[in-house]
């Protein structure tokens, strides 16, 4: 498969998010005006994202939508079970361990670790802190692939080096670092100042900006 978007990678989170409340409700069909419309694009946008996956849908009745809701979990990879690490026992590793989401998305945090003795030990959500060096052991040992970084900037790199060489093949870093990565393993991050900041601008510019584009 060619390389898809980052964009529309996250268009699809989308579209799936409203199919399956649609779907919970019982609504059988929706057509690209209404997802578009759901999801702020345009039903040319959701024809387009969808082609790269094949053919959903007829045209003049719209896609079916348990029929597409299924498609795109699988699409997304949500079919499996992934087991997921945290790095970082700190304020946003809390929220993270915490957070019910994740394993309603097929997400299991099956570890927190952290280089703090204070902490190493102390339950953490469901789980307990482990110690940065057990890492190695646990991720080989349980197949785990995917892990969250959230820790302080400058130990970022080091962290990662040391995820790659276990076994880690994809990251979410939420540390504000520039981090690079072999080829072979995908690197996602969330910057949420940098978030702010667009937030910001777009308070600061908004109607400007939408007067020019009219």
């Amino acid at each position: 498969m060619k390389r898809i978007a980052d964009s529309t990678i996250r268009r699809l989170s989308m579209y799936l998010r409203y199919l399956e409340d649609l779907d919970g409700r019982g609504q059988l069909t929706a057509s690209s005006d209404e997802l578009a419309q759901l999801c702020g694009t345009t039903p040319a946008q959701v024809r387009k994202d969808l082609s790269f996956f094949g053919s959903f849908g007829k045209r003049g009745l719209g896609y079916p939508v348990h029929e597409l809701t299924a498609h795109l979990r699988e699409i997304l990879g949500l079919e499996h079970e992934w087991k997921v690490i945290i790095v970082g026992a700190g304020k946003i590793g809390a929220a993270l361990a915490n957070y019910r989401g994740f394993r309603q998305r097929g997400f299991t945090v099956v570890g927190v670790y952290d280089n703090d003795p204070r902490k190493v030990g102390t339950p953490w959500g469901e789980s307990v802190v482990r110690s940065m060096d057990q890492l190695d052991h646990d991720v080989a040992h349980e197949e785990v692939r995917m892990a969250v970084l959230a820790i302080p900037s400058e130990n970022a790199q080091q962290v990662v080096d040391l995820l790659v060489r276990a076994g880690i093949r994809a990251i979410l870093n939420f540390a504000p670092a520039q981090i690079t990565v072999p080829p072979h393993v995908s690197l996602q991050s969330v910057n949420m100042a940098m978030e702010l900041e667009r937030l910001s601008f777009e308070l600061t510019h908004g109607e400007s900006i939408q007067a020019v584009a009219g």
